[in-house]
């Protein structure tokens, strides 16, 4: 993963990053901490694995989740918005998705959204990662990591 490369780019930047966390339980957070320095860098966490506390702990609107279910790129997006404002953070990330091994919200197993919230707005990036449950789970803390890193990279992210 990229995570020692996420925190040498936050702290050249003197930048901070937080994150709502859903299929991945935590699992972006724990890589982070597991690179010297992460805590210059990482503010905190939401475990929003429930839908509910996607809305009370996140601020997902619950007439999104109630329409299209707690799998879905808006989703991922509110969430990003919410771990940044929430933990005070100059970024945000935000995970949603279907570990497997069945379906959830009309959704197969290895869909990941992945909402990032920065300076300059919020994007959101759907991947689909193959394999077993802990395989999608590593798989979308990768892609959640590298999103973050190619904003970190880009001059005007």
């Amino acid at each position: 993963m990229s995570a020692e490369a996420v925190v040498a780019a936050l702290l050249a930047r003197g930048e901070t990053v937080a994150t709502a966390e859903s299929l991945t339980a935590g699992l972006v957070a724990v890589e982070i901490t597991t690179v010297p320095g992460a805590s210059a860098v990482l503010r905190g966490g939401l475990i929003v694995y429930a839908t509910d506390l996607k809305r009370s702990l996140a601020g997902v609107d619950g007439a999104l989740l109630a329409e299209h279910g707690a799998v879905h790129p808006e989703v991922a997006r509110q969430l990003a918005d919410g771990a940044r404002a929430r933990c005070g953070a100059v970024w945000g990330i935000g995970l949603t998705g279907v570990a497997g091994p069945t379906p959830q919200d009309g959704a197969s197993p290895g869909t990941v959204h992945i909402g990032l919230a920065g300076p300059t707005g919020v994007v959101t990036r759907s991947v689909t990662v193959g394999g077993d449950r802990h395989e999608v789970r590593r798989g979308a803390a990768a892609a959640a990591l590298d999103l973050l890193l190619d904003h970190l990279r880009d001059p005007v992210g």
